[in-house]
């Protein structure tokens, strides 16, 4: 550990921290939107679910609700569905203002690349009290390169740009004794979906079992020096209030009523978003439920889950898919999760996926979903790691480097870089457009603006500033606008012959083509629109 930064000199020293943790959070956020910015530009973005917030964001820009109408068209809510009947995700309203400056998904791109980024900081700030600025930029680092973080960013935006910044700040500031802040960051998790409750609910169980908080200082002097050497906004009171709550010893009783707390809280928050506000919006309060295999509803779910917990368990590994992904979880962690009572916060979320019967999404390494946990699991590496530290005793740690565990976790991420999205950026298509997309540009050109189209997935983020895109689908929507592909298969399709028939179906009810390049087809029908 580096000696206290003092006068002068330990003045230079922090603000160059402070300058080198901002530049790594700028550098992650540019090549965040740098990446998103260009996936859009080569029509590798999708209406779903890229369009649904676009229209969303818009009409809360406009003081409305945040209708989607790509949304409420393809789900069969009608067009003036507003998505918080979907996922109660108010947060996003914050967005609006964005909107003002410039109109178009590719500004929630880049607010969603410098959410992501912003999560750098709390971890910067819990792995330094352990282990030092040198191991707390590897630590950021391997979560900037994480799989989770990479695959988010290559399926569009989704609310769950929010979580790991907030969830990160919630376990951070709770670690270091600013208890109101992390209550703060609680709250406004529970603005960001329904379910986020669950990682509140998570949290309190960690909070009740903990044993000692993980400060990789030995004494109170050492948890101040510490505090000294962060980034210069942490006092030696706040650490030391967070080292009092239990070096060699249970939590005081504030800490098991916080605990608690979390736990009432987070359940009471997920049911009412869940059962009583997405229905106030006019959604379907069973339309994510997923658990078939063990029950029809929650009481029947839960019944089965306490009497039978050996299905529970099969649940877990049916299909086996899911195993691989909770082991891609920690692997790259080197299993050092294993090791903290902090990764408890997120298995209620872990579970709410994992033992899903339907929605097969939800257990795959790809979409958004691992995102929503991948922040405080690197923070729990970052505690498991201090465990083992402390435990191996003096003349080990004397001859590990503290940098060590970061530093491995770092070049685990950097070796899995090649196997998930972020591989992408070495693709030419990528920078450049090759024939399909500069078709896809010409196709979009030919809608008018202000018009009504049913779009192929991937051309509808191009058409939705100026155009009023529906999803192209199998169900006859009367818009006076298509534009159909009948080369490659596009959601919601099963297969690419069905999107031929599809084409044939229109040009017998009435439309005509007027534009066709690289499988591409555009068909206008004159009339009225229908809304």
């Amino acid at each position: 550990m580096d000696e206290a930064p003092t006068g002068r000199a330990g003045g230079t020293r922090l603000r160059r921290r402070r300058a080198a943790l901002w530049a790594l959070v700028a550098a992650c956020a540019a090549v965040y939107a740098s990446y998103s910015l260009l996936r859009l530009r080569a029509f590798r973005a999708s209406s779903y679910d890229l369009v649904i917030f676009d229209q969303a964001i818009r009409s809360y820009s406009r003081f409305e609700l945040p209708v989607a109408m790509v949304k409420g068209v393809h789900n069969g809510f009608g067009p003036h569905f507003a998505i918080l009947g979907d996922h109660f995700s108010p947060v996003l309203a914050l967005l609006a203002p964005l909107y003002w400056i410039h109109d178009g998904p590719g500004t929630l791109l880049v607010a969603q690349a410098v959410l992501f980024a912003l999560a750098i900081v709390p971890i910067w700030r819990y792995t330094q009290r352990r282990f030092g600025a040198a191991a707390a930029y590897c630590a950021g680092a391997a979560y900037a390169l994480s799989w989770p973080v990479a695959e988010a960013l290559a399926f569009d935006f989704h609310e769950v740009a929010f979580v790991p910044v907030l969830s990160a700040l919630m376990v951070e500031r709770y670690d270091a004794g600013r208890r109101g802040w992390a209550a703060a960051a609680a709250l406004s998790l529970l603005l960001v979906k329904e379910d986020m409750g669950l990682l509140l609910v998570g949290f309190g169980f960690f909070l009740l079992t903990r044993h000692d908080t993980g400060h990789g200082a030995e004494s109170p002097a050492g948890r101040r020096r510490e505090a000294e050497e962060s980034d210069g906004t942490d006092t030696a009171a706040d650490t030391d209030e967070a080292g009092r709550s239990g070096h060699g010893g249970w939590l005081p009783r504030g800490d098991r009523r916080a605990g608690l707390a979390y736990i009432v809280g987070g359940l009471v928050a997920t049911w009412v978003s869940s059962r009583l506000i997405i229905a106030v919006f006019g959604g379907d309060n069973d339309y994510y439920w997923a658990y078939g295999s063990l029950g029809p509803d929650l009481p029947h779910a839960a019944v089965h889950a306490l009497t039978n917990p050996w299905d529970v368990l099969a649940v877990l590994g049916t299909p086996p898919h899911k195993l691989g992904t909770m082991a891609l979880l920690v692997l790259p962690l080197l299993l050092l999760p294993l090791a903290s009572p902090l990764t408890l916060t997120v298995l209620p979320l872990l579970a709410e996926r994992m033992l899903a019967s339907r929605f097969g999404n939800w257990w795959e390494p790809h979409y958004h979903y691992n995102a929503f946990i991948i922040a405080v699991l690197v923070m729990a590496s970052v505690d498991g790691a201090a465990r083992l530290r402390r435990r191996a005793g003096p003349r080990v740690r004397a001859r590990l480097p503290a940098v060590l565990p970061a530093s491995a976790m770092l070049t685990a991420a950097v070796v899995c870089v090649p196997f998930f999205a972020f591989v992408h950026l070495a693709d030419s298509a990528l920078w450049r457009r090759n024939d399909r997309a500069r078709a896809a540009a010409s196709a979009a050109a030919r809608i008018p603006d202000g018009a009504l189209v049913e779009s192929a997935n991937a051309i509808g983020p191009a058409l939705s500033p100026r155009a009023r895109v529906l999803l192209w689908d199998g169900q006859p929507r009367r818009a006076p606008w298509v534009i159909a592909d009948v080369e490659r298969l596009e959601f919601p399709f099963r297969t690419v012959a069905e999107q031929r028939r599809r084409v044939e179906s229109l040009l017998a009810g009435g439309y005509r083509e007027v534009y066709r390049a690289d499988g591409y087809i555009v068909l206008h029908r004159p009339g009225a629109d229908p809304w």
